[in-house]
């Protein structure tokens, strides 16, 4: 396999420490001090120009072979969770309360461990090789202000590459899905302002549980009646608060909804039609509603030409030994690396965690078999694409 060309079987054992040193010391997001601390100075040893502190806690590292050609861009994420781990290996969690349970741990092994690969190709290189090292993927948007911070450009990013471990997954399976890929993800806050009374005379009220329960109804029929049936998309209220006695019909009631979505069209028929159903149905019993655009990750949708590039590459390489393209959508969840898609072409990879518990679970722990696939695909894009002819 092309990893065994690439990574020494040393090479290998260090990005499992390193890694294991990761998962014993999570971080949550945008306090990833000691994670980026240690990212920037292996960094700056292997010879990349560093720079620190960017979209809080964010690192760059670029590699300007000084030779003309493609400008690529790779990316890791860097924090953890707010989940007390229950694994007993030896390099769990030594911090109380924080785990990594998405394998962020890992996915930053992955990248330092193709950085000192790439290194040792520079002259062989052409072009501009940019490694982003990203905070606050967990509901922080981190990739929206990196590119915000402007890590796209100054040299403008031609393509932009970065993978998530999958757990269910045959364990170093390599598989793409091209276009959409994984679901955006809004969050609102909407809180219905009835009008309080005694649980006896609901005629002299607004009832705002009995307006919110039916606005669960109704929010239900924009997935079904709404959106093709071609298209994936969800709606879940996953919090419902309203009232504190028994013989008291409450003033207001507040509802957390969360809508998953495939791409743009789906994203439209599901949270574009919001408001508009609440409106409505608010009206319809005489009461208000304010509503609150708490969190928004795009759809991300992945470039049909670079997908299939990465396959293809994948496939001339044997990066892995089990190389899939899929046509469904792997999952609904969100990942902001659809920020980057949103500004330049690139794909979104996946490779298989193995059997286990699944991520954002206490007892998940990333599969170090995989390193080599992930590194090593990264690796490949970059022989196959800035080798100088």
């Amino acid at each position: 396999m092309f990893s065994e060309q690439v990574f020494s079987k040393q090479q290998l054992h260090e990005a499992t420490e390193l890694r294991h040193k990761l998962h014993q010391n999570p971080e949550l997001k945008f306090q990833e001090n000691d994670t980026a601390r240690l990212v920037a100075k292996r960094l700056s040893e292997l010879g990349y120009q560093v720079t620190e502190g960017i979209a809080t806690t964010g690192v760059m590292a670029e590699l300007d072979t000084g030779r003309e050609g493609p400008v690529l861009a790779f990316r890791a994420d860097m924090d953890a969770l707010p989940i007390n781990e229950t694994n007993a290996f030896a390099h769990r969690s030594q911090r109380e309360g924080l785990m990594h349970a998405c394998g962020h741990d890992g996915h930053t092994a992955t990248l330092l461990l193709a950085a000192e690969a790439i290194m040792a190709m520079r002259d062989e290189l052409c072009g501009h090789i940019k490694l982003l090292f990203q905070p606050g993927e967990e509901g922080g948007n981190g990739a929206d202000l990196m590119v915000k911070a402007g890590v796209l450009q100054n040299p403008k990013v031609d393509a932009v590459f970065g993978y998530h471990n999958r757990p269910g997954f045959p364990a170093g399976q390599l598989f793409v899905k091209p276009g959409p890929a994984m679901g955006g993800n809004d969050t609102y806050k909407v809180t219905i302002e009835g009008v309080s009374g005694h649980a006896a005379m609901p005629h002299l009220a607004v009832d705002p549980i009995y307006i919110g329960s039916s606005l669960v109804q109704q929010l239900q029929g924009l997935a079904g009646r709404h959106k093709s049936p071609l298209e994936a998309g969800v709606i879940t209220v996953a919090s419902f608060h309203a009232g504190d006695a028994a013989n008291v019909i409450p003033g207001h009631a507040e509802l957390l909804v969360n809508i998953r979505s495939d791409r743009p069209s789906s994203r439209e028929a599901l949270a574009g039609k919001l408001e508009q159903v609440t409106q409505g149905v608010c009206a319809a019993h005489g009461a208000y509603y304010h509503m609150e655009h708490l969190h928004q990750v795009p759809p991300l949708v992945n470039d049909q030409g670079w997908s299939e590039l990465v396959l293809s590459i994948a496939t001339k390489h044997t990066v892995s030994n089990d190389i899939q393209q899929l046509d469904y959508m792997p999952t609904m969840g969100a990942e902001d690396f659809a920020f980057y898609l949103q500004e330049v072409p690139g794909c979104f990879f996946f490779v298989g965690n193995g059997e286990g518990a699944y991520l954002h679970n206490e007892r998940y722990d990333f599969n170090d078999q995989i390193l080599p696939v992930a590194g090593g695909m990264f690796v490949a894009l970059v022989k196959e694409l800035l080798t100088k002819h």
